[in-house]
């Protein structure tokens, strides 16, 4: 029998207070998370932050355990315990904040993508979030002494005249985050696909720079406080370890001064700032509301 929604997907918000405003941020290690940089960014949002676990899905019919291993541990009792692929919902609330949010920082399923993609759906539904952020990270010409562009697209033509963002162009092999973003068109819900740029050369370091850079972009759009600055001090320390390297080699260091020329030139241009960009997701969020 085919697989359904039902069968996977567990919810336990029936007895939550209301959200306020809530917004879905998605983000799945895989293919479109070039260094873990979106999943690692939320984790950093979500450190110091109370939340309630308000779904899941079910792990077992959507990998390939060979390939995406559980992991044994040893838990505070001394008990060891195996740690499954998660695909958890949170909800994190932010009283000091313009809305709440609610978080999927999980795993790109192998196989099922459209039972997994439907169980999102359901949970935006279900949860009343008036839009589903994707959030991801791309291999780029940026240069890691700089600060990446965070870039978005979404196939919502208002949201596209408001904020700036391009209409999808792509066309070839997708991922989960392709087939989610249909899935939510369907389901005429509003969303959006952020994107930072990692560079090309440090594919397989981490990236603290854009992560902050991705969680900047967010507190701006979406009047939240997501902690990027605390991220600092880890970005001194990567900017020096790869300073250093660069400045050993003629060569890269020839090539990161011409990123950094291509980059400084994009950076003049005129773009919307982050109040303009949150002021005009406030008065979309607001019509949509309004309806409803």
């Amino acid at each position: 029998m085919p697989l359904s929604v039902e069968e996977v997907l567990e919810t336990y918000w029936d007895d939550i207070e209301p959200l306020r405003n809530p917004v879905m941020l998605v983000a799945l290690r895989g293919l479109f998370d070039i260094g873990g940089v979106a999943t690692s960014a939320l984790d950093w949002m979500l450190k110091e932050r109370d939340f309630a676990v308000v779904a899941d899905i079910d792990p077992d019919p959507f990998f390939d355990f060979t390939q995406e291993r559980p992991e044994v541990f040893t838990d505070t009792d001394g008990d060891r315990q195996i740690r499954w692929p998660e695909n958890e919902f949170t909800v994190i609330r932010y009283p000091e904040g313009a809305r709440d949010m609610v978080v999927l920082n999980g795993v790109e399923p192998h196989v099922s993508w459209g039972v997994f993609t439907q169980s999102v759906v359901e949970v935006a539904k279900g949860l009343g979030c008036t839009l589903v952020i994707s959030l991801g990270a791309a291999a780029e010409q940026v240069p890691h002494s700089r600060v990446p562009f965070v870039v978005g697209s979404t196939t919502n033509a208002d949201l596209a005249s408001r904020l700036g963002l391009s209409r999808p162009q792509y066309q070839g092999p997708t991922g989960v985050a392709g087939v989610l973003l249909d899935a939510l068109d369907q389901a005429k819900i509003p969303n959006i696909s952020l994107r930072v740029g990692v560079p090309h050369y440090l594919m397989h370091a981490q990236h603290p720079k854009s992560a902050a850079a991705l969680l900047q972009h967010l507190q701006h759009v979406l009047g939240i406080p997501t902690d990027h600055a605390n991220l600092q001090q880890e970005i001194g320390r990567w900017q020096e370890l790869h300073d250093a390297a660069v400045e050993g080699d003629p060569q890269a260091s020839a090539y990161v001064q011409m990123l950094e020329h291509r980059h400084d030139q994009l950076v003049e241009k005129n773009m919307p700032t982050g109040d303009d960009l949150a002021a005009e997701l406030e008065e979309f969020l607001r019509n949509q509301s309004d309806d409803e």
